[in-house]
């Protein structure tokens, strides 16, 4: 099946934005992605960061580059209570948003109702916030898991939401929430849809672990790698460091109540992926084989056609930064 044709990127307008000398709010800004991004904030010239996590997943030492760089302020709460989200709006004044609060996908089988109530209560919060003015500009973080498995490659914007779990469902709603409150209330807020991020800072721990450092945690202390499934389902991968980049290149510029996809335009098969990991660390040893994971996504190979008409996009090359991320778990599991 062929992409639909009525997603031409040129007949788009821009938006201008900037984050240079702003008031800036991450929710789950302590987590994989979040903590990255509040790294690239300080580079392009933040004048404050404000943090809020509830440490889910999220660590205050994904935060030590940030602290060194730049006011930090780390407020270890719930965006999902609305009164913490009031405190904070009164004890600063921001002028940028950056919703990156969720909890992980694998969470869904042990609490559906919460993974999914996480994703549209904050956004909902936020958006409150937002339509009585107390900040200027979102950016609402989404997650290619909204689209399920693809219908048609590359998978572009126009692509169906097809949400096969109660995480990406509730990732569905929130986009859904950012986009009517746009056109009900005309606020500013755009949306990014990051794919499958990797990279340093990553959670390795089970059941809410991500696939590459779970299975070099297994290698490093004596596990055995596990694919579920037959592993020919395939992820877009996309370093970790290239997306909060492309976010706040795209954040600039997007028009508000846009979606637009960070990824890479490729696919690795999940077999693959463990092989690569397996013969970068020099293991040799046995692959387990489990059955398939509920609900699985079978395929995500994304387009970043309307990504690169927007924003000068570069992509690290998958070899080297799995090399990266390996040899970073390397020295944080067995020392350098």
């Amino acid at each position: 099946m062929t992409a639909p044709a009525n997603n031409d990127p040129s007949t788009f307008p821009r938006a201008i934005r900037s984050v240079q000398n702003q008031a800036v709010l991450v929710t789950g800004g302590a987590g994989f992605i979040g903590s990255h991004l509040v790294d690239e904030l300080f580079v392009r010239g933040a004048s404050e960061v404000v943090v809020i996590d509830n440490l889910f997943v999220g660590n205050p030492d994904n935060l030590t580059e940030a602290h060194a760089a730049g006011k930090v302020t780390l407020y270890r709460d719930d965006a999902e209570i609305a009164t913490s989200l009031d405190a904070i709006f009164d004890q600063h004044d921001i002028d940028v948003v950056f919703n990156m609060a969720t909890k992980a996908l694998n969470y869904s089988f042990t609490n559906p109702a919460n993974a999914f109530a996480t994703n549209v209560t904050v956004a909902l919060n936020l958006l409150e916030h937002q339509r009585r003015g107390t900040f200027a500009s979102m950016c609402h973080f989404s997650t290619s898991e909204v689209y399920g498995s693809a219908v048609y490659e590359p998978m572009d914007e126009l692509h169906p939401r097809h949400p096969t779990t109660t995480y990406a469902a509730g990732k569905v709603a929130a986009d859904m929430a950012v986009e009517s409150y746009v056109n009900m209330f005309d606020v500013d807020a755009c949306i990014v849809r990051p794919f499958n991020n990797y990279g340093p800072r990553q959670n390795h721990l089970p059941p809410l672990a991500g696939i590459i450092p779970l299975t070099a945690h297994r290698i490093f202390t004596s596990g055995t790698p596990e694919i579920h499934g037959d592993g020919t389902q395939t992820r877009d991968f996309v370093f970790v460091t290239d997306t909060v980049r492309a976010a706040l290149d795209a954040f600039a510029v997007l028009p508000t109540g846009e979606s637009v996809n960070i990824s890479t335009d490729n696919e690795v098969a999940v077999a693959d992926l463990i092989e690569r990991i397996c013969a970068y660390l020099g293991y040799t040893g046995e692959i387990l084989h489990q059955p398939a994971r509920s609900a699985d996504v079978a395929c995500h190979h994304a387009s970043n056609e309307k990504l690169r008409s927007l924003i000068d996009f570069n992509v690290t090359p998958f070899d080297e930064g799995l090399a990266q991320t390996l040899d970073w778990y390397q020295q944080r599991f067995v020392g350098s």
